[in-house]
């Protein structure tokens, strides 16, 4: 709750609304209470009205100061409709599949948050990752100045040697599945923005593989190591002040003395807080792994390069990861543009 709790702190001072697809499931009526309780802003519920009812209901749980909506009787649906059949005019769709589409919590919630109606959307609980990603691809789409859409995990462990007291930023661990030499390096400089943006400290970034600084050859190493130097480039032509570091083994990036070892002369090694995965397999393997064995707090998907704030979180996450997931995306929501600069400028249709 260290990492949390100063999230939460810092929300309260500008609370923001929040959107829940999946209104009617236990975890997310859980975290939407507390979301509400904690004064981080207005929790917005979407699903059958008498069902979020009964549900809540039969959980003991006070609706009071929660908003309610279904898509299907909200006097928004007709011009939500309108907005995404202009979207997706050139897709060959109709207005029927339009509206069908907007009848669906996901699709609505991310119409909701391009149109301003909303802060951030938070969904997954009960959906697979396509089923939450591809409304925001298609609604709220890639920001105006960031090229890939990514993810990172937030985990906080107990050892508060590891990372940034404790607190590491894990990507990409949901979306690119094989990142190109650009798109990791992209997910580089997204995640330690987020880092540098909920910490306010410098990022360390470790660009992970299987070898150390040339200790094994493969094509692969290469990709990681050419990443890491147009991050570099990236990162000092933005005047983002950040350090890179890799090709590096977990164990290099993380364990000082490790670090001593294989690479002693490394800004990073050791030290890192930011961990940059070289596929999707071995992100979200690793993610998952250190939230099991190592018993961390898990915030994520939180959703990187999108143009609104979004996360997409696992299908095995409890009420109060959903809860600080929305406080991240909240507090994202506060400066957004200094995330994405010129994000949410321009309403979907436009």
């Amino acid at each position: 709750m260290r990492f949390i709790g100063t999230v939460i702190e810092k929300l309260q001072r500008h609370p923001k609304r929040v959107v829940f697809p999946e209104g009617t499931e236990q975890r997310v009526l859980q975290a939407a209470r507390q979301f509400q309780a904690l004064r981080l802003g207005a929790p917005i519920l979407l699903g059958d009205r008498t069902k979020v009812k009964e549900t809540a209901a039969a959980l003991n749980i006070s609706l009071e100061g929660i908003r309610i909506i279904n898509p299907a009787e909200s006097e928004e649906l007709e011009n939500f409709t309108r907005r995404f059949l202009t979207l997706r005019r050139e897709k060959g769709i109709r207005e029927a599949e339009a509206r069908e589409a907007m009848m669906q919590p996901n699709y609505f919630g991310a119409m909701m948050v391009a149109m301003r109606q909303a802060d951030g959307v938070v969904s997954g609980v009960s959906h697979i990752t396509g089923s939450v990603l591809r409304p925001l691809f298609q609604i709220i789409k890639v920001a105006p100045k960031a090229s890939t859409a990514s993810s990172c995990m937030v985990m906080e462990v107990g050892d508060t040697r590891i990372g940034e007291n404790g607190v590491l930023f894990m990507a990409d661990c949901g979306v690119v599945p094989d990142p190109t030499v650009e798109q990791l390096s992209e997910i580089a400089i997204s995640t330690a923005q987020l880092a540098h943006h909920l910490l306010n400290v410098r990022p360390r970034v470790a660009m992970l593989s299987f070898s150390t600084k040339g200790s094994a050859t493969h094509p692969s190493i290469g990709k990681v190591q050419a990443a890491t130097a147009l991050a570099r480039q990236k990162a000092q032509k933005k005047m983002f002040e950040c350090d890179f570091d890799g090709e590096l083994q977990v164990d290099a990036a993380l364990v000082p003395e490790i670090a001593d070892r294989k690479c002693s002369d490394s800004m990073v090694a050791g030290r890192a807080n930011v961990l940059v995965f070289p596929d999707l397999n071995s992100g979200n393997i690793a993610s998952k792994l250190v939230r099991l064995i190592g018993n961390a707090n898990a915030y994520g998907q939180i959703l990187l390069g999108l143009d609104r704030p979004a996360a997409d979180v696992s299908r095995g996450s409890n009420a109060h990861d959903v809860l600080g997931v929305a406080a991240i995306v909240g507090l994202q929501a506060i400066a957004y543009n200094e995330l994405w600069p010129g994000a949410g400028e321009i309403l979907p249709g436009e």
